[in-house]
Parts: structure tokens; C-alpha cells; sequence
């Protein structure tokens, strides 16, 4: 092992991968992602831990450990991506839209288009899929009825990012659990606590804003018409396809290991294929590579947005998200590894004061700065995760309290950000910026809500869940294994 490395080289890691996250994200509109920034942060990373005296071997060894603790994940947003091609392509996800719409009227508006999203979201798992086509219609139908676009769009975003942090099929409630080391199931059912009352305080106010905003005119619903009957005309709308949906919510609420579960969803979405025009015989190419929906030439842009939404790359479209978190890995396994990430957690710990309410908050101001400083919402997870995961297992606090704080602020407010890849999508797609006049994020209440109960709950102890002995026991075993592991790798 190398010596300790100084805290100004520490830093000056991060700077990197900063300005090299701004330059693949930001600067470079070709690029517009993160996998080579975060290949050249690592590689960085790793010249200066050389430099004192670490050696590649040791480094590797890091690497491979922290992309085997995200294996789960990566299985996991392959088969989610096999269950969105079979939904798809079995009218699961468009008869959840079609009954879902139904339910809009004139005075609760903001409620109706908030809790739509939260149903297009859970069933597809995408804040962005559903902000980009549902959230665009809404928008145009609360513009019709006389609400403000910025209070459409909070009411959108709050939906979109529910589903997106609560849903099985997210990449980011995958990806949470799987660094701070709980499982799927646990951690969703765990966010209940903050995310459940969160959500209802913004539907009450949504009630409340509705009904005094909402138009004395009669409402021109035409753009709620022009949806359903696109839907109506490409699919056959049944209730019994939302069997497929109701079994993955059953086997959350019965505990079953994920993967089996979320295959039974794929399976369960296979006897529709017929039903709508698609052959049996096409199952291994939808499932693998998606399906779409024609668009007509003179096709409204809702129902353009609206047809990618009903467009699915099955489990290909997933590659990009498992290339991303497998080259967050790199940076994170050799960051981690090395100490300079331990160094940073120390020096931010010492604010936490070694308390359980301390590390909660210091825990999502710290999600809430990478989402600033790089820009992407999956950083803003792995790297407090990693940063604060042995903080957690020392008070003896169960994996999911930190999976759930990871997503109470990693996920939620990466939207809040303008230059955060998740804000820049967010203000393109419902055409409102995040501040100022008329921006949208004081309306977004669930996103700045479920922080705050989240460091509530850490301060007074509400839903802490601690570990049990034979627990602690089993993970300090695993550190001394992986220690091990690595110095026998290093001598090799």
C-alpha cells in the first residue's frame, strides 16, 4: 500500500473530474455524456495515487471490487429492460396511460397531472420519458385550462421524479441500493417513510392550487382527446393487461428476490403481444431490442413526444446506463481504494460530529454538491455512497437508511440543478426554466420536500432502522475480507 495521499491532491482530483464532467456534458455538445470524463478522471486518479507510492495491481483490485458490488444492479437494469420491450409491446404501459388520463378534470387539474405522472413513472421508471411526452401534454392542457406553465411543470416534475425514485424499473433505485449494499425491495419499501408523506403534502397543495387557479371557462380538452384516441387507434386497451403491472406491486409488497420478480413481469407481459398485432415469434427481437409506434408526418409535437414515450429499446437501450455505471466505477474503485475519497468523507464527516442526524444531513448536502459540481444525478449517488457507507455501518445503521438518503437528495434534486443533465432535460422538455420568474422549482414540492423530511427522520430517529449484532458482525467480516483480498492481489 501506498502512503497517505495529501489533501490538496485529493481535491485536486475532484477538481478534475469536475471540469472534465462539465467538458462531457456540457461544453462538448457531441459528447453530452460522462463515460470518457469519468474514464480520463480515473486514469488521473490513478497517476496521482502512483505518484505516492499505490501500485496498479492494488488499484485494479478496487476497480473489480466496486463494479462486483454493483453487479446486482447491472443484472437487474437488464431485465428491466427485457420487462420494457414486453410491456411495450403488450399494451401494459399504454393501457396504464389510456385509464390513467381518463380520471383529468377542470379543478383538480394539478392533482390529476401530478398523480398521472406518478403512474406513467412507476410504470415506465423514467422522469425523463415521462416528462418528455406526458409532461409536454400537460403542459399544453393546463395552458388550455388557464393554469401557469411553471405550476404545470412543478406539478409534472414532482410526479415524474416519484416514479422515477420509487419504481423497480429505475435505474437509480437500482443503482442506490446496490452501493450502499441493500437490497431492491427493502430500499423501496424503506423510501415509503419519506417519500409516501412527501407526495401526499404535494397532492394536498396541489388540491388547493387547483382549485383556486383553476379556469371559470369552459376548458378546451381537445389535447387530452388527440391523446387518448392516438392510443386508442395503435393499441388494445385492456384492464387485463395491467396484470403485469399489479404482480411486480404485489411482489414488492411480498418480499420476493428482485430479479425472479421483475422476470415474472416480463413474462406476464408476453400472452398480450398477439393482442396487439405483434407476433410470439418476435419475442427475442422485441425483447431485446424494443419496439415503437408509427407517428404520422402531420403528427402534433404532443403526439410526436408521446410516441417516444410508447417507444422501447428493450434491453439494448439499457447498455448506456451499465457502460455509465461501469465507468463510474472506475474512478470510484481507485478513488476508494486509494483513500482519497476516505480522505474528503473525513474531512466533510467531521461536521457530522459522529451523530446519526449529523451523517443524515451531511449526507444529502453532500449528494446535493455533486449533483452541482458534476452534473449527473448517478455520481450523486455512487460517490456519497461510497463515501459515507462504512460512516453508517459504524452507528450500525441498516444499509437502506443510507440507499434512502442517496435518492431522498441524489436523485430528487438533480432536476433543481440548470446545468445538471437532469435539470438541462427538465427545463428543454416542459419549456420553463428552474428559478427566477417563472421557474418551476418552488412548484416541484415534492423534490425540495423529501430532502427535508428525510433529515427529520435522521435527527429524531423516525424509521432509522439499526442493524442487528450477528449483522454488524457479518460486516466488519467482509472488510477484513476485502482488505485481505486486495493486499493479496498487490504482492501478487
Amino acid at each position: 500500500m501506498g502512503k497517505k495521499i495529501p489533501m490538496w491532491q485529493c481535491l485536486l482530483v475532484m477538481v478534475v473530474l469536475v471540469a472534465l464532467i462539465f467538458w462531457g456534458v456540457m461544453v462538448d455538445e457531441d459528447a453530452g455524456e460522462a463515460h470518457v470524463s469519468l474514464i480520463f478522471a480515473g486514469a488521473f486518479a490513478a497517476v496521482v495515487a502512483m505518484l505516492n507510492g499505490w501500485k496498479w495491481s492494488y488499484m485494479e483490485q478496487g476497480i473489480l471490487a466496486a463494479i462486483n458490488r454493483t453487479m446486482q444492479a447491472i443484472l437487474i437494469l437488464a431485465v428491466v429492460g427485457l420487462m420494457l420491450g414486453s410491456w411495450m409491446a403488450g399494451g401494459v404501459v399504454p393501457s396504464m396511460m389510456y385509464y390513467g388520463i381518463k380520471v383529468i378534470a377542470p379543478s383538480v387539474f394539478l392533482f390529476t397531472a401530478c398523480l398521472l405522472c406518478c403512474i406513467v413513472s412507476l410504470a415506465t421508471g423514467s422522469s425523463w420519458s415521462t416528462a418528455g411526452s406526458m409532461g409536454v401534454a400537460l403542459i399544453g392542457v393546463g395552458t388550455a385550462l388557464g393554469f401557469p406553465t411553471y405550476m404545470t411543470a412543478g406539478a409534472v416534475v414532482s410526479g415524474a421524479y416519484f416514479g422515477d425514485k420509487m419504481s423497480p424499473l429505475s435505474d437509480t433505485t437500482n443503482l442506490a441500493p446496490a452501493v450502499a449494499g441493500a437490497t431492491l425491495f427493502d430500499h423501496i419499501k424503506h423510501m415509503i417513510w419519506t417519500t409516501g408523506p412527501s407526495l401526499c403534502i404535494a397532492l394536498v397543495v396541489y388540491l388547493v392550487l387547483g382549485f383556486t387557479n383553476s379556469s371559470s371557462g369552459a376548458a378546451d380538452l381537445s389535447t387530452i382527446d388527440e391523446i387518448l384516441a392516438f392510443i386508442a387507434d395503435n393499441y388494445n386497451v385492456s384492464l387485463l393487461c395491467l396484470i403485469a403491472p399489479l404482480f411486480v406491486i404485489v411482489a414488492v409488497a411480498l418480499k420476493l428476490p428482485a430479479l425472479p420478480a421483475l422476470i415474472g413481469g416480463v413474462l406476464l407481459g408476453l400472452p398480450f403481444f398477439p393482442m396487439q398485432g405483434n407476433s410470439l415469434k418476435a419475442v427475442p427481437s422485441i425483447l431485446n431490442y424494443g419496439v415503437g409506434v408509427d407517428i404520422p408526418e402531420d403528427a402534433s409535437d404532443v403526439i410526436s413526444e408521446l410516441g417516444s414515450l410508447l417507444t422501447s429499446d428493450g434491453m439494448q437501450g439499457m447498455m448506456w446506463t451499465i457502460s455509465l455505471i461501469l465507468c463510474a466505477m472506475v474512478f470510484g474503485g481507485i478513488v476508494d481504494c486509494t483513500g482519497i475519497m476516505g480522505s474528503i468523507a473525513g474531512a466533510l464527516l467531521k461536521l457530522a460530529r459522529g451523530t446519526r442526524g449529523g451523517l443524515v444531513l451531511v449526507t444529502i448536502i453532500s449528494c446535493i454538491i455533486v449533483n452541482a459540481l458534476c452534473s449527473d444525478q448517478y455520481l450523486a449517488i455512487i460517490l456519497p455512497g461510497r463515501m459515507y457507507k462504512e460512516a453508517f455501518e459504524d452507528l450500525k445503521l441498516a444499509p437502506k437508511n443510507l440507499s434512502r438518503c442517496l435518492e431522498d437528495s441524489g436523485t430528487i434534486t438533480s432536476n433543481f440543478i440548470p446545468w445538471n443533465t437532469c435539470g438541462a432535460t427538465m427545463s428543454k422538455f416542459l419549456q420553463c426554466p428552474q428559478w427566477g420568474k417563472g421557474g418551476y422549482a418552488p412548484y416541484a414540492i415534492l423534490n425540495w420536500l423529501n430532502p427535508l423530511v428525510s433529515i427529520f427522520y435522521g435527527f429524531t430517529g423516525i424509521s432509522m432502522v439499526k442493524m442487528t449484532d450477528e449483522e454488524y458482525a457479518r460486516i466488519l467480516e467482509e472488510r477484513e475480507a476485502e482488505k485481505e483480498a486486495a493486499l493479496k492481489a498487490m504482492e501478487a
